[in-house]
């Protein structure tokens, strides 16, 4: 079940760094590091990629605890949100990140808070 991973440390590789643009959409740039877990395949069979928030700086990889999943329910694939230990982030605080990508689709919000669910 995909929300057995709430929670759970791992290493994201970063390959857009906070501050990079998108390979495809160079008018997309990306606030926050963004990359992919290596050794876990997504529905896309692509690495499974994550948003990490919490971090200032660009970095090339990162590990932290995953407090949310955004389910993309007219896509293949969902996102897992990263972030530092010691850090937490609301529902709210989290699309927010993320909407620079995420609101091209229709997503839920699945979050480590009593597995809580939010459709936005």
């Amino acid at each position: 079940m995909e929300s057995d991973i709430l929670g759970k440390i791992l290493t994201v590789t970063v390959d857009r760094p906070l501050g990079s643009c998108h390979p495809t959409h160079k008018n997309l740039r990306y606030p926050v590091n963004y990359g992919y877990v290596k050794g876990i395949l997504a529905p896309d069979g692509e690495e499974q990629d994550a948003y990490i928030l919490g971090v200032d700086e660009p970095v090339e990889a990162f590990t932290g605890k995953v407090v949310a999943i955004i389910h993309r329910k007219n896509d293949v694939e969902d996102k897992w949100v990263v972030c530092p230990l010691e850090k937490s982030f609301t529902c709210e605080e989290i699309m927010e990140l993320v909407k620079f990508q995420e609101q091209y689709f229709e997503t839920e919000l699945i979050t480590t808070t009593a597995q809580a669910k939010e459709t936005l």
